[in-house]
């Protein structure tokens, strides 16, 4: 009867992954593919800058990362994300090494909150500034706000190392060319060679500042700030946005990379945190279940250990797939990027990146 039990529940989680075939193989640049898909049946349904988590298994253990789609579903006939290959990434060096046209591959569902609704009455001026593969969400967005709001105009800072790491450049340019009035380009190169004219080194905060005036400066557009890249990136941008009073609605981030999240962990693992192994109920699906977390584990850890189907994508505090809501009890968060300052109000909480703190600790995944 157990085993009946189990094998059902192990039926409802394959069933609830989306299957995708690779249509085609890109090189963008030496270290980055675009990989995109056969239309399933019925149509992927996604919002341009939402990601799609890829599920691979290694060894006999199915792991996950999330990888942002580069392409529009107002404009691309075929969905794709990018990958751009990180050393010693067990993901990015298979996917840019190992995988041809059609391979299929699980996937969960599109995902994520780094978006934007879009009507042709609207006229907005999109700011939007990329650091490396942080491109690839922005891509999505960009091409969307050309094809759906012709009053809309949009401004790209795109932040590479040099000329040839330049992701979807000669797309860029086309589409440049193609909207002259409406789009503008400006690359940022840290490490360019000599014959760059453009900028070059790091992106300073005076070059953001000088950017931003002048699209503040504008009364006829409402703006939309869009930021993907490196932590020192997102801070400049985010630093200046503060000096000119942006509202926070106005202001769209996405990370690939948690570094608040990782030293947590890390200093959790090493002991450092000290703390008490706790149980924690988590109710899902309906049912209750008592699980216990130790300090070096997070609350979707310790569920992941005890054979719970709990949802989770990036484990690092910045999808929200994996977010409940905190019935009772306290729980620390190593990264809550992820959730508004709404959501945390409400009582939400990101449990891949969650220990709880108290003894009395509920939460509710909805």
């Amino acid at each position: 009867m157990f085993n009946l039990f189990k094998k059902k529940k192990e039926e409802v989680k394959t069933n609830s992954y989306l299957p995708l075939k690779v249509r085609e193989v890109v090189k963008e640049t030496a270290d980055t593919v675009t990989l995109y898909f056969e239309q399933p049946e019925p149509f992927l349904e996604y919002k341009p800058g939402q990601f799609l988590t890829v599920i691979l298994d290694f060894e006999g253990k199915e792991q996950r990362r999330s990888y942002s789609l580069c392409t529009s579903p107002f404009v691309d006939p075929y969905p794709g994300i990018s990958v751009k290959r990180v050393d010693g990434g067990l993901f990015s060096n298979f996917l840019n090494e190992k995988i041809f046209p059609g391979k299929t591959i699980n996937m969960l569902p599109p995902m994520g909150h780094f978006t934007a609704d879009f009507h042709s009455k609207n006229q907005r001026h999109f700011f939007l500034v990329a650091g490396g593969s942080g491109i690839t969400p922005i891509m999505g967005i960009l091409k969307s706000v050309l094809v759906n709001e012709p009053k809309s105009k949009v401004t790209l800072l795109y932040c590479s190392r040099n000329e040839a790491q330049i992701i979807f450049k000669k797309e860029l340019e086309k589409l440049e060319s193609a909207n002259p009035e409406r789009l503008q380009v400006i690359h940022n190169l840290s490490q360019p060679t000599d014959s760059w004219t453009g900028l070059r080194g790091r992106l300073t905060k005076d070059r953001v500042q000088v950017l931003v005036q002048k699209a503040e400066s504008e009364s006829d557009f409402s703006k939309e700030y869009f930021i993907c890249g490196p932590d020192g990136i997102m801070d400049t941008t985010l630093e200046v946005l503060d000096q000119f009073g942006v509202s926070k609605d106005q202001i769209h981030r996405e990370s690939f990379y948690s570094a608040a999240a990782e030293k947590a962990h890390e200093a959790a693992v090493s002991g450092s945190l000290g703390g008490l192994t706790r149980e924690v109920t988590v109710e899902l699906e309906g049912e209750e279940h008592l699980i216990t977390v130790s300090p070096d584990k997070t609350i979707l850890e310790s569920g992941l250990a005890q054979d719970l189907n709990m949802p989770y994508s990036c484990q690092s505090g910045l999808c929200t797939a994996c977010r409940g809501k905190l019935i009772t009890g306290e729980v620390k968060m190593d990264e809550d990027a992820g959730l508004s300052e709404k959501e945390i109000a409400a009582g939400y909480i990101l449990c891949c990146v969650s220990r709880p703190i108290t003894s009395d600790v509920k939460v509710r995944i909805e």
